[in-house]
């Protein structure tokens, strides 16, 4: 099965911390925190400016004459439809934590904890929308963009093996592959995408509990949410197991069209007009406040710096982290594009899909605790969205929907990860064999059942953070390496 050691060091190490979160998860969250802490302080400014770079990198690839490289050979044509290509790409970078956030974010910045105005005033409810776009809009999706297209391009275009490590042979010749170094870059980007898809299961699974509650009354507990879990485990296996071209693939447009038609019905039966001029008015506001929103990092003001390493830094380290997942699935799907259009696919139609997405359920959400005829902000996260179904027509239907979408989310985010995992595990083939798949299918499986039992997300989270920071560096070696190796084709 071509089976590496990175395989058996990733799976020893995720074990560790599987049982590490299960028997002391307060010293798992203490321990991470403070080194959490640590780097929010410290190299804030450092992630501020990451993040930018790959979106000037991206603006610059795609309309300069690196443009025109295909990420292929010259006679290869993409494997799946514009269609096709979007909804899983979508489904694997958002997807899940979307569906979680999109509702319960937009009613934090409005009415708990704001960036900049009172709770609940105007310029609160403009900011939630505006805060909303920027956190999920084109710098997470840039970040993306960047990491898959040096990954697809050195896949598919060089030839070179489908890891991590193989992007950096052109910095540090091809002992980089056979050595420490390599070993433990692959390693790294193993546990990052192991600790962050976990992390995002225990989300899902409490999210179709609060779903199944509020519908059929099921209670909110471990056992339900465990549960859940294995039968959203036993799916995404076999889905898995059925391959990327019809696993993933069909999954991902079922639940993209399940997904527009739920956002379609909420827009209808919400406040329709409220939306629209909310969803125009962030617009103006995103790209009038881009530049400054980019770098603000509040250094004399201790209250809304904290905001900012609680929110904006927290999610550029969370994307950092995701990026060798999200990453090397874009690329597996993006094989004969050109870096042109492969940049424009991945960096605007996501992000005007997820404002969407925020405007319409955000402002459905803020418009009823706007007129008084709910706290919704009084609800737990995860049953915030449920919450404000209540108070709209058709609730229950529209609850009904959303637990779908997120259950499909939840098995297409896992089942991409899991192949992902695979190509890391088994020296970057495409293919790797359906038994890999599985022990990282149940790995995830396990350590989301420690997040969910040990109420431990924290600490999983913390260590995303930890992760992001040795892992931006390689990202910065792997533009480096990319454009060294491609200036010999303009």
């Amino acid at each position: 099965m071509h089976i590496s050691k990175v395989f058996w060091y990733a799976v020893v190490i995720c074990a560790a911390i599987v049982i590490w979160g299960a028997i002391f998860p307060d010293n798992l969250n203490d321990i991470t925190s403070v080194a959490t802490e640590f780097i929010y302080d410290q190299f804030g400014w450092y992630y501020m400016v990451i993040i930018m770079a790959m979106i000037i990198l991206c603006i610059f690839l795609m309309f300069s004459r690196f443009g025109k490289i295909k990420l292929g050979k010259e006679v290869d044509e993409p494997d799946f439809s514009y269609l096709a290509w979007f909804a899983m790409l979508f489904s694997a970078g958002m997807g899940i934590g979307l569906v979680f956030f999109t509702t319960a974010e937009t009613i934090s910045h409005a009415f708990i904890n704001t960036p900049n105005a009172e709770p609940g005033s105007e310029q609160a409810i403009v900011d939630a929308l505006q805060y909303t776009a920027f956190h999920w809009g084109f710098h997470g999706w840039g970040l993306y963009a960047i990491v898959a297209l040096i990954l697809a391009y050195f896949k598919f275009h060089i030839g070179a093996p489908g890891l991590i490590s193989a992007t950096l042979e052109p910095l540090f010749g091809e002992k980089i592959m056979r050595g420490t170094t390599g070993t433990i870059v692959d390693t790294l980007a193993i546990l990052a995408t192991v600790v962050g898809v976990a992390s995002t299961l225990g989300f899902g699974s409490a999210q179709i509990n609060s779903g199944l509650n509020f519908l059929f009354n099921v209670p909110t507990t471990f056992w339900i949410q465990l549960i859940i879990l294995v039968i959203a485990t036993s799916l995404f296996i076999l889905s898995a197991w059925s391959g990327l071209g019809r696993g993933i693939k069909y999954l991902s447009s079922v639940n993209m069209w399940v997904a527009a038609v739920l956002v379609l019905a909420l827009f209808i039966v919400g406040p329709s007009m409220y939306i629209l001029n909310m969803f125009t008015t962030t617009i103006g506001k995103y790209a009038s406040n881009f530049i400054e929103m980019s770098f603000e990092l509040r250094p004399v003001n201790a209250e809304k710096r904290q905001w900012i390493n609680d929110w904006t830094i927290f999610y550029w380290a969370w994307w950092i982290s995701w990026a060798p997942f999200v990453g090397m699935f874009i690329a597996r799907v993006s094989k004969g594009r050109t870096i042109r259009e492969f940049i424009a696919g991945v960096l605007l139609a996501p992000t005007l899909v997820t404002m969407i997405f925020f405007a319409v359920f955000g402002v459905s959400a803020i418009n009823i605790e706007q007129n008084g005829i709910a706290k919704i902000s009084e609800l737990a996260t995860e049953t915030t969205t449920f919450g404000m179904f209540e108070h709209y027509p058709l609730g229950n239907i529209l609850s009904f929907f959303t637990i779908f979408v997120i259950a499909i989310f939840f098995i297409t985010s896992a089942d991409s990860a899991t192949f992902v995992l695979g190509m890391f595990s088994t020296k970057g083939r495409l293919n790797p064999a359906n038994p890999v798949k599985i022990v990282w299918g149940l790995v995830l499986a396990g350590m989301a059942a420690i997040v969910l039992y040990s109420g431990g997300i924290q600490g999983f989270q913390n260590m995303l953070i930890i992760a992001a920071l040795p892992f931006s560096v390689i990202i910065i070696m792997m533009a480096i390496a990319f454009l060294k190796t491609a200036k010999n084709e303009i």
